[in-house]
This record gives C-alpha cells, sequence and structure tokens, in this order.
C-alpha cells in the first residue's frame, strides 16, 4: 500500500463487454470491490472519480450479432442500458457510466494512436494471419478456435485459452478453426502496427516487479512476473475488421484498433466526458503525480492492465502509472464454473426481478464470500444462511430491538446517557476501534475482512443487549435503561456510516430510522452521534428471512438450465439411412442451381427467411428456415442447390415455390450445398 498522500483518486472498473448482461461473478470480481473502494473514499472526504463504461467493440459483440441475425450496434445498444440500469439499481455509484461507441472514446483513443504513430512508438509489419476464405474475411483472435498448445483444451481461443488462462496467439493454436465457418483457416498477408512490448521489458522489471511485489496481491505480481520473465513480444494494436474504432492512418483502410488498444483508454475518455460534464479539468485525474489510479478487474484481464496498458501509458509520457491492480480470482455458481454461454449464471437483471429490494443481500453476500486471494463458491444455500444468520438474526435483530425498546419505554425519544459501567465503557471503547478497522482492510484491498471488522459492530451490540437484558431493568431501573438503550443508539448511528460502502441501501433506512442525514467517516466511532430527546421514526424491519420455498425456486431455476445443458451437449446420431429408391424416383426430383437475387427476413418469424431466387427459367420465391444461420445481407449473389418442382406451400402467408437444399451436421449446424465454381442459373444437378 502506498504511503504517499494524494490529492485525488481515478478509481476504474472493468469495462464490461455490451453483448450480454451482467452475472454474480463480474459483480463479486470488481463492481461490488470497486464501488465499496469508492464510496469509502468519498466518505472520507477525498476527490474520487469512480469511472465505467461498456467495451462496445469487442469480438464477442460481433459473435454475438452474427448469431442473432442483427447488427453490432443493435446488441451494444441493448445491453448497453441493460448493464446500467441493473447496475445503477444495485447501487454502484460509478460517477460516470460511459460507452466506447460513443464519439468522445473515439477521438480519444485514436489521438492515443496517432501520438505513438508519429513518435514512432510502433512497430509496422507485414504478417501472415489466418484468413477464412469461405466468409472473405481475416479472422480476430477471438473468431478462431483450436487446442490449446499448455493444457490441451480443446476449445481454447486465439488469443487466451480459458481453461488454463494462458494468453495465446492464434498461431500457438493446434489444428485452428474458423468459428464462422468451421473451415480451418488458411495464412494470408496483412500489415499491422505492433506494440513493441520487448523494449518495456527492462522497465516493467523495475517498476512492476521490484516496485510493487510488496503491495501488490501475490496472484497479480505472479502472473506478471511469469509473463514478464518469460519474454515480452510485440502485439498488435490493429485488426482487420469493419467493426471497432477506425485507425487514423493513410492507408489503413479496413482496419481498426485492437479492443485492448482502444478499451483501456475508455477510462481516459470517460473522465474526459465526466469532468466537462463537472465543469472540472480532467487532465489532473490522469496527469498528476498527486492521483492514486486504482483499476479493479477480473484475474482474465491482469496482462492487460498491469502490463500492456501501462506500457501505452508509460510511451504517452505524461500519464500515471496505476498505483494497484488489485484483481480478484473467480467465482464458481453451484461447484461449477460460471459460463454465459451455457446459461449457467445468475443474471443480476433477473436477480432483481426475482429479489425485489433485496440489493444488500447480494451484496452481502458476494462481499462476504468474494473471491479475493482463491476462486469461490456461490451457493444459494449459502446466500439464505448468509440472509437469515447474519443480516437478520445479527444486525436487523440488533436494531429492531433497540428501536422498538425506545418507543416501548421512551415514547421513540433518545432516552439521556446517564452513569456508564463498565460493560458499557467496553463497548464504547470498541466502538471507537471500529472504523479505522475498516477502513484499514478496504484500504488494503481486503473488502471482506472490512465486511467482517463492520459486522462486528452488531454483534457487539446484539450481545450488549442479550448481556444487559433491558426488559428486565426497566421495572427497577428506568435510567439504567436509558443508558443501555443510548448506547445501543449511538451504534446504530455508527452503522450507518460504516455500513454505508457495503449495505448502502440499509444504511439509508438506518439513517431514517433515527432521522440523521448521511455523516463522512471521521464522525465514526463517536458515541454522541445521536442527541437525547431525538425523535426516531417506527421500527421497520431491515431484513426480511428467506423461506426454503424462495431459494428452492432458484436452485430449481439452474437445474433447469444444466437439463437443457445436458440435453443440448448429448451427442446427436446420425440420421439412419432410409429405404432404397428406384432410379426413376430419382429422376421425379428437379435439382437445378439457382442465384439468389433478393433475401429478407419473413415477419413475424425467427426462423423463415424469403428469397427471390433465379431458377435459369424463372424467378420465384423460396422460404427457408435458416435465418439462425445467415444473414439476408450475405446470402444475396450466393448460388444454392433447389429442388424446382415441389409443390407450392404456403408458410406464414407467404407461398414458398421449392426448396433450398441444407447439409445438416449432429451438432444441428446448417451448411449450404453449393457448386465449388460459379454455373450458370438453372444448371441441373443430375
Amino acid at each position: 500500500m502506498s504511503n504517499q498522500n494524494f490529492k485525488r483518486h481515478t478509481v476504474t472498473a472493468a469495462l464490461p463487454y455490451a453483448n450480454g448482461p451482467i452475472h454474480i461473478g463480474h459483480l463479486a470480481g470488481v463492481y461490488v470491490p470497486a464501488d465499496i473502494y469508492a464510496r469509502y473514499l468519498r466518505s472520507t472526504g477525498e476527490d474520487v472519480a469512480f469511472i465505467c463504461a461498456s467495451d462496445e467493440h469487442g469480438m464477442a459483440i460481433t459473435m454475438r450479432s452474427r448469431k442473432e441475425g442483427t447488427t453490432p450496434q443493435a446488441i451494444v445498444d441493448k445491453y448497453h442500458g441493460m448493464i446500467k440500469d441493473s447496475m445503477s439499481q444495485l447501487g454502484i455509484s460509478f460517477d460516470i457510466y460511459s460507452r466506447t461507441s460513443n464519439e468522445k472514446h473515439h477521438e480519444t483513443a485514436q489521438m492515443f494512436f496517432k501520438k505513438l504513430y508519429e513518435e514512432g512508438k510502433f512497430e509496422e509489419r507485414v504478417s501472415e494471419q489466418y484468413y477464412d476464405e469461405q466468409e472473405n474475411q481475416f479472422l480476430a483472435d477471438r473468431y478462431i478456435i483450436g487446442t490449446c498448445p499448455k493444457c490441451g483444451h480443446h476449445a481454447a481461443y486465439g488469443d487466451q485459452c480459458e481453461n488454463c488462462g494462458s494468453s495465446l496467439n492464434p498461431t500457438d493454436l493446434i489444428n485452428p478453426k474458423s468459428t464462422l465457418s468451421g473451415n480451418p483457416p488458411v495464412k494470408k498477408e496483412t500489415r499491422h502496427w505492433y506494440l513493441p512490448l520487448q523494449n518495456y521489458e527492462s522497465w516493467l522489471k523495475e517498476w512492476l516487479v521490484e516496485g510493487h511485489k510488496a503491495d501488490w496481491k501475490p496472484n497479480v505480481w505472479g502472473q506478471c512476473k511469469s509473463w514478464i520473465d518469460g519474454g515480452l513480444q510485440p502485439r498488435a494494436m490493429t485488426r482487420d475488421l469493419d467493426w471497432g474504432i477506425k485507425v487514423p492512418v493513410e492507408g489503413a483502410d479496413g482496419k481498426v484498433l485492437y479492443v485492448w488498444f482502444d478499451a483501456p483508454i475508455g477510462y481516459v475518455s470517460a473522465t474526459r466526458e465526466w469532468a466537462e460534464a463537472q465543469g472540472k479539468d480532467w487532465e489532473p485525474y490522469w496527469k498528476s503525480d498527486d492521483t492514486k489510479l486504482v483499476h479493479f478487474i477480473g484475474k482474465d484481464n491482469i496482462v492487460f492492465h498491469c502490463i500492456i496498458f501501462p506500457a501505452i501509458l508509460k510511451s504517452m509520457g505524461d500519464y500515471v502509472l496505476p498505483d494497484n491492480v488489485p484483481a480478484n480470482e473467480f467465482l464458481n455458481l453451484e461447484g461449477d464454473k460460471i459460463s454465459t454461454s451455457r446459461n449457467w449464471a445468475v443474471w443480476l437483471h433477473e436477480y432483481l426481478e426475482d429479489m425485489p429490494d433485496k440489493q444488500d443481500v447480494l451484496r452481502y453476500a458476494l462481499c462476504s464470500n468474494a473471491p479475493e486471494s482463491k476462486d469461490n463458491d456461490f451457493t444459494w444455500k449459502d446466500f439464505q444462511a448468509r440472509n437469515n444468520n447474519e443480516l437478520v438474526a445479527i444486525l436487523g435483530n440488533f436494531v429492531n430491538r433497540a428501536v422498538v425498546l425506545t418507543h416501548k419505554y421512551f415514547e421513540g425519544k433518545v432516552p439521556a446517557k446517564g452513569e456508564l459501567f463498565d460493560i458499557d465503557k467496553e463497548v464504547l471503547e470498541t466502538l471507537s476501534k471500529v472504523p479505522a478497522k475498516v477502513g484499514d482492510a478496504i484500504k488494503r484491498y481486503r473488502f471482506r475482512e472490512a465486511l467482517a471488522e463492520m459486522m462486528e459492530l452488531a454483534r457487539v451490540g446484539n450481545k450488549y443487549l442479550a448481556d444487559t437484558e433491558p426488559w428486565k431493568l426497566i421495572k427497577t431501573d428506568q435510567e439504567r435503561v436509558g443508558t443501555i438503550l443510548n448506547v445501543s443508539l449511538q451504534l446504530i448511528a455508527n452503522l450507518g456510516i460504516v455500513a454505508e460502502p457495503f449495505i448502502p441501501f440499509t444504511a439509508e433506512k438506518l439513517n431514517g430510522l433515527l432521522g440523521l442525514s448521511q455523516m463522512k467517516w471521521d464522525k465514526a466511532g463517536q458515541d454522541d452521534l445521536i442527541s437525547a430527546g431525538a425523535q426516531l421514526e417506527k421500527p421497520t424491519l431491515l431484513f426480511q428471512k428467506l423461506e426454503d420455498s424462495t431459494i428452492e425456486a432458484q436452485v430449481e431455476k439452474l437445474e433447469n438450465t444444466k437439463k437443457q445443458n445436458e440435453m443440448e451437449n448429448k451427442e446427436i446420431e446420425l440420421t439412419p439411412l432410409k429405404d432404397d429408391i428406384v432410379f426413376d424416383d430419382f429422376m421425379k426430383l428437379d435439382l437445378r442451381v439457382g442465384t439468389i437475387l433478393e433475401a429478407k427476413k419473413v415477419e413475424k418469424s425467427n426462423k423463415l427467411l424469403q428469397f427471390l431466387i433465379d431458377t435459369g427459367v424463372d424467378q420465384r420465391t423460396i422460404l427457408s428456415g435458416i435465418a439462425k444461420q445467415y444473414d439476408p445481407a450475405e446470402m444475396i449473389g450466393k448460388q444454392v442447390t433447389i429442388i424446382a418442382n415441389l409443390a407450392p406451400r404456403k408458410m406464414m402467408g407467404v407461398e414458398s415455390q421449392g426448396m433450398i437444399l441444407m447439409a445438416e451436421d449432429a451438432e444441428g449446424n446448417l451448411r449450404l450445398i453449393q457448386p465449388n465454381e460459379a454455373v450458370n442459373a438453372g444448371s441441373v444437378i443430375s
């Protein structure tokens, strides 16, 4: 932990891909700890810029748009809104949540690239890269899968193996295949601009390996050291794609910035956008030595935030470098790795619908079980236990008893504090130390420890009431009961401060009960936050017990997902051969090659595409249920095999005059049957 006194803090949270919603793995790994940290800093009076945005140029986005038969822009618009709304509902207190598709970001990323280009910081080189001949395009890393050379996993991506976490280049893969066509790719020459990471090795050893050995988490430092010790290689900062930020260099048509060049710059562009809206100068938050920069990320992003992005910032000359990158490990779900493709996840937007007004329960459960030093497992039973045994039975019970007794014995007015006994002094002594313990743990990025210290205050309060038994004393010593309840209410007032970073909705309720406004951290630890005679609000339960039936419904939801996955993953038996036919039966079929002239989706149908096909003898409409596999715009001009003499049939109100023949493999993937060279429309297949 740096001992420097910083004037301001730039806190970034990893930009989520806008290709799907947020799940609990993202929250536990990045967003909940980042929010706790930012809220704590604000409470201590620090100048904080808490920055995040949707990453809208990742390969996963273009892959999703192809799969759903839509455009990348439509995908990012949908999920940017969903992510932003659900994060806000959970109380993640970003100062700005921007997006990388906006003009400010494009301008900022291009400004970075231009400066490095003009100063000769890139190496321009022509290399052979994988190309899909059927799809006529170069393949970005995520469009290539193959066997990982490190662990043998059969479905590693061209940039990373998700099984062992190794960072890869596409050429490292064994038996690579294009995810677009399923075909092995060929190598083809292309020109790109590379960041020569090998030139930064000695500096990275000094700054990172030696400079941060003591204060960075061992899992982060160790992964970085391993990478640097293995020797750094040049990394291309551009890609052959049509979706992304255009490379601002002459002769770079059809090329965009590499997503891992542009995405971290999103922190800078979002800061610029935020500062402009606030009437502030953005530069001190990125260019002043008295700014503390902290990146909150998951372990799969360590290399990009600790090696590549710092190298870019170093090249820019006047930018601060991260003071810390407290990356978390992964959160598993019910003993299995969270997987978006298998729908094995607890999605935030669904949780918020299923569990209304229980944002803090999720925040509490994810923080108390956060994968800070090793992978951890989320189970619904543990979630229920955290709620019922801790939030309800300890925190909720203490607050409710103290407030109810104050209403019962003192008409809801805070009683005066009389003579203090040893038990009172011990409780107040504990209270005085809690804020420093919580704050110290937060500053060391030990959020589980900090949460436990905060909850200790509620445990102390619960035990204090149980030991003093004011409900018995009231008959003989009302003044003593007044002291006990005053001390208890001071504990609750303090909880309103120290609980706020972790469970902000509950902190707001606590302050509301006591008629207090949110106080800063420097007030915490004091035993006079609420004055004698102050009127309390009527007591309401902070937390509700979670019944088994509620939890069982969530477990059943996951079980149904597992069954669905098992069914989909079952090996489909090949269709057995049909009965023999005679030659005359075959000759009845009029099989021809047709050329597609027009293509569009059929309204109100998810499966059907409508084609106008030149059969050589006429132009006719044919419908085909291939909308999930093929984009209509890509089909125009293609030659297909058709049955020309199939009796017309109406579907969705449109008459189809024939059938396009397709090949279907064991996984249900469809492929066109086409001549390997162009032929005249109407050519007969015999």
